[in-house]
């Protein structure tokens, strides 16, 4: 599976971005398929995700509210981003693993599409 991001760029405090991740395969309902994001000088972190199957979605605590994840009928994943702050600014990536994982670990995530940029201003 290959991945492909985008929707990133820069934008002030308090408003919205919505990311997509176009996989090369359609049967994203069957992984595991997330957001991580990493800042410079910052270790990698999980942002959102969402199991196969039925979709049950998970978000850190530091987002929660304000972003949220989603998947169409075939191969893209979003993920909608309001009330943007300033702490919010990182490179974001997709990933996605076959079968289910535990959420928001980036260690078990096995394909990973390139990071977007995401800037927000105060």
């Amino acid at each position: 599976v290959q991945l492909q991001a985008s929707g990133g760029g820069l934008v002030q405090a308090g408003g919205s971005l919505r990311l997509s991740c176009v996989a090369s395969t359609s049967n994203l309902g069957r992984y595991t398929v997330g957001w991580f994001r990493q800042a410079p000088g910052k270790e990698r972190e999980g942002v959102s995700c969402m199991k196969p199957g039925a979709g049950r979605t998970y978000s850190a605590d530091s987002v929660k509210g304000r972003f949220s994840i989603s998947r169409d009928n075939g191969n893209t994943v979003f993920l909608q981003m309001n009330d943007l702050k300033p702490e919010d600014t990182a490179v974001y990536y997709c990933a996605v693993d076959y079968g289910s994982r535990p959420c928001l670990q980036a260690r078990l995530m096995g394909t990973w599409g390139q990071g977007t940029q995401v800037t927000v201003s105060s």
